[in-house]
């Protein structure tokens, strides 16, 4: 494919520009045939990059445009005005970006609601593809990551929905987790085929039924990060909440450890020599690393980042949506959404 260029949305997000930069000027390091737009606010952005870029070569450095916007998409924003109000918003001139072929992929830090609106809008849904979704990766026991979804953006579906889902998520753990096989579960209630409710077992039904697909069958709450399935499918709301139940349950554990090592210096000592040996075994739990939900089935790639996200996150978001550009994941899933359909009415 010809040269690539991501855009990214530099005023979203509860950390401000300073991050987005700070991971850009990685960014730039770690992907030298990439090119980058940033959008917002240009005195502010150059201003930030003529002083934290001071080291990068000249050549680097031509690969950054600033697309000035005068609007800002607030976190509080409701989707639809922002449709209607902000549409020089950093948020959709670099959605814009993507709908004008001047960029392949975007990534904003912002206000949910507003960017799936937004890209709905401006990219439209691929051929065949019931709704967008947004999927992100997990660690798992394994020591590698399964993909949840769908993460809030249809807090409700039907089965063709979920089952569609499932495809979907199938073509990103070829494509992004190398799994030549993705193993498929929906996540419910229970394992048996007669638990759950019937829109859930209507869609198991179409999923064993399908040969694109490798259906393991129903996966509980307590096995999301069992290793059992690379691809975990279920509505909008119950993925969002199972995902923000998690990062509060690892946010209560990971406080209350910290308090407890801190409590003696006895406790901090044998804290510090069990990292210096064990870092890299559990290097695969740091959060930053599974930091960018995509939204899916879209004509172009958008990755959402954590609006909280730390440079280091920020920049496996601008990764994450770098890898699925290269691979030209919108074509992909539409590929492999023709073939089902295909498949279904014969």
């Amino acid at each position: 494919m010809a040269k690539l260029t991501l855009a990214i949305d530099a005023m979203g997000g509860d950390r401000g520009p300073s991050i987005v930069v700070a991971a850009l000027i990685r960014a730039l390091q770690s992907f030298p045939e990439v090119d980058f737009i940033l959008t917002g606010d240009e005195p502010r952005l150059k201003a930030l990059l003529n002083r934290e870029a001071k080291h990068l070569k000249a050549a680097d450095r031509a690969r950054v445009t600033i697309q000035h916007t005068t609007q800002i998409v607030q976190m509080d924003d409701k989707p639809s005005q922002c449709l209607r109000h902000k549409t020089d918003s950093s948020m959709r001139v670099a959605i814009d970006l993507i709908a004008e072929e001047r960029a392949q992929a975007v990534v904003s830090a912002g206000n949910t609601g507003a960017l799936m609106a937004m890209a709905y809008l401006r990219l439209k849904v691929l051929p065949g593809v019931l709704r967008p979704a947004l999927i992100a990766p997990i660690p798992n026991e394994q020591g590698v990551q399964s993909l949840l979804l769908d993460l809030g953006a249809n807090p409700q579906c039907d089965a063709d929905t979920l089952f569609q889902f499932g495809v979907m998520g199938s073509v990103i753990a070829q494509e992004l987790l190398h799994v030549s096989e993705p193993r498929v579960a929906l996540l419910n209630m229970g394992t048996e085929d007669i638990k759950g409710p019937d829109v859930v077992r209507q869609a198991a039904v179409l999923l064993a039924a399908s040969q694109q697909v490798h259906y393991q069958g129903f996966l509980e709450g307590n096995d999301l990060f069992s290793g059992k399935a690379d691809v975990i499918v279920c509505d909008g709301f119950t993925g969002n909440i199972a995902l923000k139940s998690c990062e509060g349950m690892a946010r209560m554990v990971y406080d209350h450890l910290k308090r407890s090592l801190k409590s003696h210096w006895l406790s901090q000592a044998m804290a510090w020599l069990l990292y210096r040996r064990q870092r890299k075994a559990w290097s695969w739990l740091n959060p930053d690393q599974y930091n960018g939900a995509s939204l899916i089935g879209l004509r172009g790639v958008v990755v959402k980042s954590h609006g909280n996200a730390s440079a280091n996150a920020f920049y496996s978001a601008i990764a994450h949506a770098i890898a699925e550009a290269e691979s030209d994941l919108p074509k992909r899933i539409h590929d492999r959404v023709e073939q089902v359909l295909s498949e279904q009415h014969s």
